[in-house]
C-alpha cells in the first residue's frame, strides 16, 4: 500500500542535507562569517513553503512501488525532493529580484532583508550549486547518476527559457498587448512552470527506481506537461476569480501586466471597443482601472469560459491516464494523484 509523506517527515530530512552542504563549504576553509551567511541562506530560502514539488518525489516513489518506503528509500526520495526545493529556491530568490517583489512566504524577500541586497544574486547561484553537491555525495554510485544530473541541468535551462519569454513579453513598466498571444502564453507556462513543477518530480522518482525507460519518461511528459499547463491556467483564473481568503493573497495579475490566460482569452474574443478598454486599463497600478478590467472579464463571461476549459482538459488528462501502459513499471496512480490535487481547487 502506497504511503503519503507529511511535511514534518519531509522537513526532518533537511538538516542532514544542510549539514552536508556546509561540510562541503568547510573543506575550502570558508571563513566563519561567510559560513554563517551560507547557513542563513540555506535556512531561509528553501524552507517555509508548502514543499509540494519536493514531497511529490517520495509520494511518486511510493506509488510506483505500491508500498511504504523503507528508511533508505525514503531518504533517497526525500533528498531528490529537497534538490527540487533548492531549484525552486534558486528560481524564487532570482525572480523576486527581477520582479521587484516585496514579500515571499509572509516575510521580506531575501534581497530585501537587512544587509543582503545584490548579494542575493550570488546566494541564488549557491542554492543551485548545492543541488550538485548533494547529488555527488548521495547519488554518485547510482546507475542513473548522470541522467539525474542532466535532468536537473535541462530542467533549469527550460525554466530559464520560460522566464526569458515572460520577462520580454510582459515587462511591468511597459504595456504592449500586441506582445501577448496564446502561443507565447503556452510557451511561458510550459517551460517556466510545468517542467520543473510537474515533470521533474516524477522523472526523479522513475530514475531513483531505475524505471526511467524512454517509454515511461515519454508517457509521463505527455500527461504532466498538459497537467502543469492546466495548473497555471487555474492559477491565473484564481488570481481574478478566487476568494482572497481561499488563495491567501489578493490577485495582482491585472495591475502587474501579466501575460495571463484571462487577458489572452479576452484579446482573442474582444470586439474593437473591448480591445480599446483593455489597452486603456490593463497593466496599470490603479484600482479604478483594475476594476474596469474585472468588469470586462465578467461581461466577456471568462469565468464560464474557464469552467468549460477545465472540464475539457480534465477529461483529456483522465483519458490519457487510462491509456497508460504499465508494462515497464509506470503506474496510473502517480498521475491520478496529481489530477485529484488540482481539479476544481479553490486555492
Amino acid at each position: 500500500m502506497a504511503q503519503k509523506t507529511t511535511l514534518d517527515e519531509f522537513e526532518a530530512v533537511y538538516p542532514k542535507l544542510e549539514e552536508a552542504i556546509l561540510e562541503h563549504a568547510r573543506k575550502y576553509k570558508l571563513p566563519q562569517g561567510e559560513l554563517d551567511w551560507l547557513k542563513a541562506n540555506l535556512e531561509t530560502n528553501p524552507l517555509g513553503g508548502k514543499c509540494n514539488r519536493g514531497m511529490s518525489v517520495p509520494d511518486s516513489v511510493s506509488l510506483l512501488l505500491g508500498s511504504a518506503l523503507n528508511e533508505e528509500q525514503y531518504f533517497q526520495a526525500a533528498t531528490l525532493g529537497w534538490m527540487t526545493e533548492l531549484l525552486q529556491a534558486f528560481f524564487l530568490v532570482s525572480d523576486d529580484m527581477m520582479d521587484g517583489s516585496i514579500t515571499r512566504r509572509g516575510k521580506p524577500c531575501w534581497y530585501r532583508q537587512e544587509g543582503v541586497g545584490m548579494i542575493a544574486i550570488n546566494d541564488a547561484f549557491i542554492l543551485e550549486s548545492s543541488i550538485y553537491v548533494l547529488l555527488r555525495k548521495y547519488f554518485r554510485s547510482h546507475p542513473a547518476y548522470i541522467d539525474i544530473v542532466e535532468l536537473f541541468q535541462e530542467t533549469t535551462f527550460q525554466t530559464e527559457m520560460g522566464q526569458l519569454c515572460d520577462l520580454l513579453t510582459a515587462p511591468e513598466d511597459k504595456v504592449n498587448l500586441d506582445n501577448f498571444s496564446m502561443t507565447k502564453y503556452q510557451f511561458i507556462v510550459i517551460y517556466k512552470t510545468a517542467y520543473y513543477s510537474f515533470y521533474l518530480p516524477v522523472a526523479l522518482a522513475l530514475h531513483q527506481l531505475n524505471l526511467a525507460t524512454p517509454k515511461n519518461l515519454k508517457q509521463a511528459e505527455d500527461i504532466l506537461i498538459p497537467l502543469g499547463e492546466y495548473f497555471q491556467i487555474q492559477d491565473d483564473y484564481l488570481d481574478n476569480f478566487g476568494l482572497p481568503e481561499h488563495i491567501g493573497k489578493i490577485g495582482t495579475d491585472i495591475k502587474d501586466n501579466k501575460c495571463s490566460w484571462l487577458v489572452n482569452q479576452a484579446l482573442e474574443i474582444a470586439t474593437p471597443e473591448q480591445r480599446k478598454i483593455l489597452e486603456g486599463n490593463y497593466g496599470q497600478k490603479d484600482d479604478a482601472k483594475e476594476a474596469v478590467i474585472k468588469k470586462l472579464y465578467d461581461d466577456m463571461k471568462l469565468k464560464e469560459r474557464y469552467e468549460a476549459f477545465e472540464e475539457k482538459r480534465a477529461g483529456e488528462i483522465r483519458a490519457m491516464i487510462e491509456r497508460v501502459d504499465e508494462s515497464e513499471g509506470l503506474k496510473k496512480g502517480v498521475f491520478e494523484v496529481f489530477l485529484d490535487k488540482i481539479y476544481k481547487r479553490t486555492k
